[in-house]
């Protein structure tokens, strides 16, 4: 009845600023930036499909793929710890902003939906792993050389998509900028690194997301840590 009425007692504007004042959302977030970035770079050496020798010839994707397995294996890994992680620092974003940002503001939404659509696309690009980093290993006959031809640029590609974080850095700046939601200069970076993401994520050459993306994240979770942490 005592803890009842202890909590009870606490208004609640109170209670949603002492949640808000965590910072394990930023830290996650972090470490998101970082398992986000070292796939992006681990993937650039998966270039089965892309070589010289193997280009128009299925059985030799085969025998590459088989190669570069340990890579495969490796950005797989990454890249599900970072669809997972994201999910989290989404939430997290949303709760930060909504604390500051204007009461029914679509700014907290969309920056989480904007990194939930990049953790499905992780997800996705992740998904044929199981089917061919040990199909490619199979004895001769058992897998069709062109579906693996397939595969490697599917692994290649869609992991690249990360459109979505350009679109929650936009909101982020909007947010910080206008409403005053965040640090400003968490803003600017929105803005720049988040507009260029989502520019070049709507474009024909979409993939080079995979490089920006990335690195607003690892940048702002960073920053949205420095600065709470002074604030608590």
């Amino acid at each position: 009845m005592s803890t009842y009425t202890s909590h009870a007692s606490t208004p609640p504007r109170e209670q949603r600023q002492s949640v808000g004042n965590s910072t394990a959302w930023a830290v996650t977030g972090l470490v998101a930036g970082v398992t986000g970035l070292a796939a992006i770079v681990l993937s650039l050496e998966i270039d089965a499909a892309y070589r010289p020798e193997t280009i128009g010839k299925p059985e030799k994707v085969v025998e590459a793929l088989a190669d570069q397995t340990p890579i495969i294996l490796a950005t797989h890994t990454l890249g599900l710890l970072t669809t997972v992680l994201l999910v989290v620092f989404g939430a997290g974003l949303k709760r930060r902003l909504e604390a500051q940002a204007p009461v029914g503001s679509l700014l907290p939404a969309v920056a989480a939906s904007g990194l939930g659509l990049v953790s499905v696309a992780l997800l996705l690009g992740t998904g044929l792993t199981t089917e061919f980093v040990f199909g490619v290993h199979a004895p001769k006959g058992e897998l069709v050389p062109e579906s693996a031809d397939f595969y490697a640029h599917w692994i290649a590609t869609i992991p690249w998509l990360w459109m979505g974080a350009g679109l929650a850095g936009v909101a982020v700046a909007v947010a910080a900028l206008r409403h005053s939601a965040a640090p400003r200069w968490i803003g600017w970076v929105g803005a720049v690194l988040g507009g260029l993401t989502l520019l070049v994520g709507i474009s024909p050459v979409q993939y080079m997301a995979g490089f920006t993306g990335p690195i607003w994240l690892l940048v702002t979770a960073l920053g949205f840590l420095l600065a709470d942490r002074r604030r608590a």
